[in-house]
């Protein structure tokens, strides 16, 4: 059962490499089972893989096979379980439509960032809003994080994971399990 109507996408493309050029990256498989257990966990409802290349794709699907319709559910059912929230799509626009034909309204899409974005709200004001009831969906970029035309189509940004230093570099997995729970919780 979710406890909000939040989704996740995780994008493969269009993302930042370390010298701040836009570039597509490969898939993680990692990230995709981590992902989708803190997904599960925290009742998201769907969660997004997105990749144009068609490998990436593949693979991903090959994973998610194993663990959905393998002997790999039949070995770990609570894995098969978050496994079945994933759905890869080539387009971050295509994951957004899919959600809005399963829910019937606009999908606000929430992006987030290692760094502070221009007009980021605080996790408090993003609880609030998901009190409306309205699909939305949080938004992680692999690589060095999402190209800034991509955030720039978001509706809300989030403000970054604090910690107790200057040190600000996540996996995408970890800032995605923290925004759930500090979105989740308390």
């Amino acid at each position: 059962m979710s406890t909000h109507n939040l989704y996740m996408a995780l994008i493969h493309f269009p993302v930042m490499n370390r010298k701040g050029m836009p570039i597509g990256s490969a898939l993680t498989t990692i990230d995709m089972h981590d992902i989708a257990r803190a997904s599960k966990t925290f009742g998201v409802k769907g969660f997004y893989v997105v990749t144009p290349f068609a490998d990436q794709a593949d693979l991903a699907n090959q994973v998610i096979d194993h663990w959905i319709k393998g002997v790999g559910g039949e070995l770990n059912p609570s894995r098969k379980e978050a496994l079945e929230l994933i759905r890869v799509t080539a387009t971050f626009e295509e994951a957004v439509q899919r959600i809005q034909n399963k829910e019937k309204q606009t999908v606000v899409t929430v992006a987030t960032s290692a760094k502070y974005l221009e007009g980021a709200i605080p996790i408090t004001t993003l609880k609030e809003k998901l009190a409306s009831n309205a699909p939305h969906v949080l938004v992680f970029g692999t690589a060095w994080g999402m190209a800034e035309e991509l955030i720039d189509t978001c509706d809300l940004k989030l403000e970054p994971i604090k910690g107790s230093g200057n040190y600000n570099h996540l996996s995408v997995r970890s800032a995605a399990s923290i925004y759930l729970d500090r979105i989740t919780n308390g």
